[in-house]
Formats: structure tokens, sequence, C-alpha cells
């Protein structure tokens, strides 16, 4: 595919288009009820358990959707699909801010979750490898940069609207701007992915058939993005339950928390500065062996906290990276909507389901079960990098 696809328009500009969209994708759907969901909870009488469980609903859908959404990548590219995303996310917002009952609530996030399906990172790395073909490592480097900031953004303009104009208007408020500001940078500054030329045998460029030699890898591939979204999920949820669990103080416990998100930016700058002169797996290996240190210095209740969640969040943020640049050099640009949807699909909902799953130890076995069956599934996946690296060596 042409590296230049999209004349007049430099890659600057579309990759800081499509982050500003990440940050607005983000902050209306996965970090929504972050700030939100007291709010509704307190308002409406609605159980909490179940206000949360519309994001649950809402990955579930994404999951579900995901193969679908990179196979139409992979066919017409990423445009019109953001565009889906933008206007599903504002009506699923505007139905949030209208629910008069819990299952119209719910249904909202039915309709988010298929935003979200074609609007977060899968997506756009798709949009980014369709437009650029091999030579979109650093865009997607670069694009994870900006959604680094998306909690940063979104949590205090939530706290904002809410103080200013409740829940509901903070729903209205995130869909206006996906109408204002998320659909006009993706109809001006996306450009058309060119047209894709067809194979020498007559089969479709976007077939997703694997070769036998490359069955593994994706397999491999696929059990680690499974653990990596049910580890970052199941932390995310609980973090601040279980370090109140180990005895640290509520407000300890959100400093603490607070380091995540810009030791996730320093690591993804690190990454940048190396301009993609490593095979990407080395960031998958580094991504996985500093969360695996990181939960197990937790697990193991050793006195640094702060240099644990460090280390994790650097992990979490090289691991954005690396989950869109290693399927792009394993599989190649041509078929890479296609399997990145697939790929994406079960870590989608092992996010959904990995915060039940921490609720349900945590009730049952206590901190201490919770940061063991965390530090299990991370070391899991250092040894599923592992057995990648073979393959790949191999090859």
């Amino acid at each position: 595919m042409p590296a230049d696809a999209g004349a007049g328009r430099s890659r600057l500009a579309v990759v800081s288009a499509l982050g500003v969209v990440q940050i607005l994708s983000w902050g209306s759907s996965f970090y929504l009820l972050g700030v939100l969901a007291a709010p509704i909870a307190g308002e409406t009488g609605w159980p909490l358990a179940w206000v949360f469980g519309g994001l649950t609903i809402g990955l579930l859908v994404a999951g579900l959707a995901s193969p679908r959404v990179g196979g139409i990548i992979g066919e017409h590219g990423g445009r019109p699909v953001l565009v889906a995303s933008a206007l599903l996310l504002a009506t699923g917002l505007v139905l949030l801010g209208l629910a008069p009952s819990l299952p119209i609530f719910l249904a909202g996030w039915l309709l988010i979750g298929l935003g979200m399906g074609c609007g977060l990172y899968d997506p756009a790395f798709a949009t980014l490898a369709r437009l650029y073909g091999a030579e979109a490592r650093q865009a997607i480097t670069r694009l994870t940069l900006w959604g680094g900031f998306a909690s940063t953004v979104s949590w205090p303009l939530s706290a904002f609207l809410v103080n200013h104009v409740g829940w509901r208007g903070a729903c209205f408020a995130y869909a206006g701007l996906q109408i204002t500001v998320s659909l006009p940078l993706i109809l001006l500054l996306i450009p058309r992915a060119p047209a894709c030329p067809p194979a020498r045998d007559g089969s479709p460029r976007t077939a997703v058939a694997l070769a036998p030699p490359e069955r593994a890898p994706f397999l491999l591939m696929s059990g680690i993005l499974v653990l990596g979204g049910a580890v970052m999920s199941l932390l995310s949820a609980h973090i601040l339950t279980l370090l109140q669990a180990d005895g640290v103080p509520l407000a300890s416990a959100v400093a603490f928390g607070a380091l995540i998100g810009p030791s996730q930016v320093a690591a993804r700058l690190v990454e940048m500065a190396g301009r993609g002169r490593h095979h990407p797996l080395w960031t998958l290996t580094a991504a996985m062996s500093l969360i695996a240190i990181g939960i197990a210095m937790l697990a193991l209740g050793l006195p640094s906290i702060a240099l644990a969640l460090v280390l994790y969040g650097a992990g979490n943020g090289i691991y954005s990276i690396a989950r869109g640049t290693v399927p792009l050099v394993l599989f190649g640009p041509e078929r890479y909507g296609p399997l990145i949807g697939r790929l994406a699909a079960p870590g989608l909902v092992a996010q959904a389901l990995a915060p039940l799953l921490g609720a349900f130890v945590l009730a049952h076995g206590g901190a201490g079960v919770a940061f063991c069956l965390l530090a299990g599934l991370a070391l899991l996946n250092v040894g599923l990098v592992g057995a990648l690296w073979i393959y790949v060596r191999r090859r």
C-alpha cells in the first residue's frame, strides 16, 4: 500500500486528529463511569454493580463486533468505521442521559459498546495500517502517546461536568463532543484508504486464512492479549480496594494509583525515541516483564508500592504499542484489519469479565489471593511471550 495514502495530509495531521478522536472515544466510553457511576447510582437508586455492568455489557459487545469491524476496515479502510463509532457513541450517550430506567440505561451501553468496537485502539491501529502499510509502526506508537492522556483529560472534565450540569448533562456534553469534534476531524482529516489490489490467485486481499506456520503465533498472540487485557482490567477496577485491604490509607492509595498514568506516557516516549529500530517483540517482552515484576512486588508485600506501580504503569504503557505493532510485523499489513479484529475479540471479553472475577476473589480470598492471581496471570504471559519468540526465530 502506498506510504503517501491521503496525499496532501501529513501523517502528523492524521495521527493528531486520530489522537484527539481517541481521547474523546475513551473518555466517552471506557473511562466514563470512573466519575459518573457514583452520581448515577446516588440519583437513581440503581445498584452500583448494575451501573458498572453497563461497561461490562459495552466491552462484551465490542468484543463480539471486533472481528466484523476488522474485516470492514480491511475491505474499505477505517474512515467509515470511525464515522460510525462517533455516531454510535453519541447516540448511546444521549440514551444514557435520557434513561428513565435501568434497562434503558443498559440499552444505551449496547450502542456505546458498538461504538467502542468501531473506535478504540484496535480499529484505529487497523486504520493506520490500511493507510501506511508496513510503515504504520511509528504512527501507531505516536497514536498511543495521545491515548495515554485519555484518563488525564476525561476524568477532570467529567468531574467538572457532573458538578455543573449533573451526570445526565455530562452524557449529553460527551455526545456533543462526538458530533462537533470527533466527527468533523474524521471526515476532514482521516483520508480514504487506497483500494486493495487483487491477489495473484484472485482471492480477496482481506482474507484471514493463516498459513500453518502462522497458526501457533496467532494463538499465542491471542492468549497474550487475553491475559494482558484481564490483568489490566482487573487491576484498574480494584487497585484502590486492593491497596486499602493491605492497610494503605485511601489518600495514599489514590496517590499511588495516580503514578500509573504518567508512567505509561513516559514509557511510550522512551519507545518512541527508539524510532522502531528494534523488533516489536522486544517491546512486548519488556512490557510483560515490567508488568509481572510490578505485580509480583505487590503480591510479595514489598514496601516499594510506588516503584511497583511505576513499573506496572510503564509496562502497560508500552503494551498498548506492542499489541498494535507485533501483529503488523508478524502477519503483514494486507491482512492486518481482519486479523487484529479477531485478535482483539477475546481480549475485550476478558476485559469485560475480569473485574467480576476480581470482585469474587476479593470477597472470598482477600487481597493476598487476588494479588497472587494477578501475579500468576502476569508470569504466565511472560511465558507466552517466550514461546512466541521461539516460533518467530524458527521462521
